[in-house]
């Protein structure tokens, strides 16, 4: 159920004592105050009634689409699946994918990247190098815990970003299930 609606009387006058705002930071204190003892209470009793997650011993399933750092995905052979078409490097926005194409001459692939860099320092975890890739090889993955203590260790190398694509079920079958969605739900048969 939705709150209670509050009308705003904008041409009410004010005593002296709503003009000193009193009464508002009375009424703050006490919310505050309910939220602390309740929370109190059911933590000295060991009946937590809020939801609260002990990070980093417990962690939460994200949802199917959850956008968290971008990766390559990994061939069998342990090569990125890219073909270095540079659509996700035109696509980003914040201008943080670098990409050089190489020439393959023995494999079905013609192009692959030589260098393929993402400084995470600058990616803002938007996905529109995903929807930007037609083969599939770069994804958003679950890992968001990315941290370092100068700009360099925040600049992932196609080494860093390669993960098997077994590894990355979950979001390519999510991916798929999008291509295939209608724009419109459908009605229910019955």
């Amino acid at each position: 159920m939705p709150g209670k609606v509050v009308t705003v009387k904008r041409r009410a006058k004010l005593g002296w004592l709503e003009r000193t705002y009193i009464p508002m930071v009375v009424k703050s204190l006490v919310t505050t105050s309910r939220h602390f003892f309740r929370n109190m209470r059911g933590f000295l009793t060991g009946k937590n009634l809020t939801f609260v997650v002990q990070y980093p011993e417990q962690t939460l399933d994200y949802a199917d689409a959850f956008r968290g750092m971008p990766v390559l995905v990994g061939l069998d052979n342990g090569n990125p699946k890219c073909v270095a078409c540079g659509l996700c490097e035109f696509a980003c926005p914040t201008d943080c994918i670098s990409i050089v194409p190489g020439e393959l001459e023995s494999a079905g692939i013609e192009r692959y990247p030589e260098v393929f860099d993402i400084d995470m320092s600058r990616c803002m975890f938007c996905g529109l190098c995903e929807e930007a890739c037609p083969e599939e090889a770069i994804v958003m993955s679950r890992e968001t815990e990315i941290a370092g203590f100068d700009r360099k260790s925040l600049m992932f190398h196609k080494e860093d970003l390669l993960v098997p694509d077994t590894l990355l079920k979950r979001r390519l079958e999510f991916l798929r299930s999008e291509y295939d969605r209608e724009h419109a739900p459908r009605a229910s048969k019955s």
